[in-house]
């Protein structure tokens, strides 16, 4: 591909995760990464430097060089940023979460399809190799469970751990069950800050499915797990490690074939090993590795030469933001009912 043929790309805001993407781009073929943006300037000379492209100390100043960037600045800063780049004609992906509010989501959604322009959402999780290997399997689900639990990173902190953490699990969850939330119920605790930095929701889709989720960025530890419950199958997924494994039932017993079982071996122990053994099937389903930001970049590249719909569009982004939103909502109810509650019962005890 010749160098006019090469999509122009920036990168605006080039800290933690968007000198990855920086450093992504310039290794891709047929991209062009023609500068990166950061306010702060000894950051952007940096990046620029070591990349050998050009550095730029205002977004508006790509408009006109550039025909696609990713947007990678703090979360508070998407909208505006977001707005003058697609009102210029310009392709975009847009960290998650895709703004700080519901209504500006709504904005930017409008726009890009105003523009006719492409617009992807950063819900990297939809490219962790073992979500892409366990897709095909996953059909009708009943119960999901999530869990995402790291220390505090002093990233993202003009944000909750909804909007930074769990909105990961919101789009995966979503892309999974294929059908409407009916029901949410939410608490979530601050902890370091202004905004939750635990959280823990039950959502009720439409078509019966229940999904419980819990996300906290104060914990000594990485967690990163989903497991989904079938009619005919569990299947259990490590976004960190990469791995993932399908249980599955090869026949049934009768309560009192079970309990006969257990009479014919000297331990629950042996029984136990049997069933497993004998009657259960798991299968370690293999996964193909791969960088998923890289596979996420070369998606919204190749959406873009191609004129189709990102794989994550705007609007399936603005579905995460919406459920999102909702979270936040009853988190806000709940909290406001338990500090009203408090505040009656003190009353009532003369405490002022």
């Amino acid at each position: 591909m010749s160098g006019r043929d090469n999509l122009k790309v920036a990168v605006v805001g080039v800290g933690h995760l968007g000198r990855v993407h920086a450093r992504i781009y310039s290794e891709t073929e047929g991209v062009e990464l023609v500068g990166v943006v950061d306010t702060n300037r000894a950051v952007a000379d940096q990046v620029a430097d070591s990349l050998s492209t050009r550095a730029f100390y205002d977004h508006r100043d790509i408009i006109g060089l550039a025909d696609a960037a990713s947007v990678a600045t703090p979360t508070e800063s998407h909208f505006p940023v977001a707005c003058e780049l697609l009102n210029a004609g310009m392709h975009l992906i847009i960290e998650k979460p895709m703004t700080p509010s519901l209504k500006e989501a709504e904005e930017l959604v409008a726009l890009a399809k105003k523009k006719g322009v492409c617009l992807q959402v950063g819900h990297v999780e939809r490219f962790n190799p073992a979500v892409m290997a366990v897709a095909p399997f996953i059909h009708s689900p009943r119960f999901i469970e999530c869990d995402r639990i790291s220390p505090f990173s002093f990233r993202s902190i003009d944000i909750g751990v909804v909007l930074d953490l769990m909105i990961h699990d919101l789009d995966i969850v979503l892309a999974f069950v294929q059908s409407e939330p009916v029901e949410v119920e939410a608490l979530g605790v601050a902890v370091f800050g202004e905004h939750e930095d635990m959280a823990s929701a039950r959502i009720r889709f439409a078509n019966g499915c229940l999904a419980y989720l819990r996300a906290s960025r104060i914990s000594d530890k990485r967690l990163r797990k989903i497991r989904v419950f079938q009619t005919d199958s569990y299947i259990t997924l490590n976004y960190a490690e990469h791995t993932a494994h399908i249980l599955r039932r090869k026949k049934s017993l009768s309560r009192k074939q079970l309990l006969l079982l257990r009479d014919q071996y000297p331990t629950i122990e042996k029984a136990q090993e049997y069933l497993f053994r004998n009657l259960l099937e798991v299968e370690k389903v293999p996964i193909k590795e791969e960088e998923p930001l890289r596979m996420e970049l070369r998606s919204f590249v190749e959406a873009i030469k191609a004129g189709r719909e990102p794989e994550v569009s705007g609007e399936l982004g603005l579905k995460a933001m919406r459920l999102a939103t909702m979270i936040l909502d009853s988190i806000r109810r709940n909290q406001e009912s338990s500090d009203g509650a408090m505040g009656s019962y003190l009353g009532r005890r003369g405490v002022r």
